[in-house]
């Protein structure tokens, strides 16, 4: 009888397991990425439906902050510092709230993404920039509530809101400029010390050119004002390589006193393992 009951009580378990019905939700969870100009943005929200409900003035009403959707608060996301009348938004996640009214809608981009509905106690302080947009009557009824991109440029985008017969839209500026101008002078002002440095190390590693990793690395050593002791490690390899012993001591001595001064016991381990090797301890 005790092994049947069991029995009866493990069939229960099981069904009750494996009976978990997915239902589609009532406002669905919705996800947008956009390119615009070079700065990514990303919005998430829950979207309700009209469902033969009076929308503003009524289901949301007038003159009361609304979290621009349904569930967790409306959040989007910049790549980039991004401005929004005049208010720069570093980049970074944001959530929306709107205040319709009538004929104008106050939009606020606050700090705190982590609301379910506006917050318990608003802060003022987390508001980054709140915009003031004028309603546009649609010729149509939009049924779920909707936010999309809208008048793309290079520099600029519309985040646009949608329901019911209303829509309203939020410019966004986007810093493409300032981006391609500073990639541009540092394409034409040639490659940096970085980059020698990396190519120099790469044949090294790799074990070609080693004539042409002593030119870039030499390059990348005179374009920094005090090399750091994993560079000038980096190089008394090098030079051990080539067989220079002399500048691969010289050169790993500065290398070991830089790392002792640094505190980083490994380089100076290696150091002092290289100058045993090359004959200087």
């Amino acid at each position: 009888m005790k092994k049947l009951v069991l029995f009866a009580f493990a069939l229960t378990l099981m069904f009750s397991v494996n009976a978990q019905i997915e239902t589609p939700q009532p406002s669905p969870f919705s996800k947008l990425e956009q390119k615009v100009g070079l700065t990514d943005v990303t919005l998430e929200y829950s979207r309700p439906s009209m469902k033969g409900r009076e929308v503003f003035g009524n289901l949301v009403p007038y003159g009361k902050m609304w979290r621009a959707g349904a569930n967790k608060n409306t959040m989007v996301t910049f790549s980039d510092d991004v401005v929004i009348d005049g208010n720069t938004l570093k980049s970074g996640s944001y959530s929306i709230f709107i205040t319709p009214n009538e004929k104008s809608w106050d939009v606020v981009f606050y700090t705190d993404t982590e609301n379910w509905g506006t917050p318990a106690e608003w802060d003022e302080a987390k508001v980054v920039a709140k915009v003031t947009a004028d309603t546009m009557e649609l010729p149509m009824d939009i049924e779920t509530w909707t936010i999309g991109f809208y008048n793309l440029t290079s520099n600029s985008a519309e985040i646009g809101f949608m329901w019911e017969n209303t829509y309203v839209g939020v410019n966004i500026e986007v810093p493409t400029d300032q981006k391609v101008s500073s990639a541009i002078e540092r394409t034409m002002a040639g490659p940096s010390a970085n980059d020698y440095y990396a190519a120099a190390v790469y044949n090294l590693s790799e074990g070609k050119d080693l004539k042409q990793a002593k030119e870039w690395m030499d390059k990348a050593m005179s374009m920094v004002e005090n090399p750091r002791y994993w560079q000038l490690r980096q190089q008394s390899l090098l030079y051990a390589k080539m067989g220079d012993k002399k500048n691969a001591i010289a050169t790993a001595k500065k290398s070991l006193e830089g790392a002792e001064k640094a505190g980083n016991a490994d380089y100076v381990k290696m150091n002092k393992d290289s100058l045993k090797e090359w004959g200087a301890m």
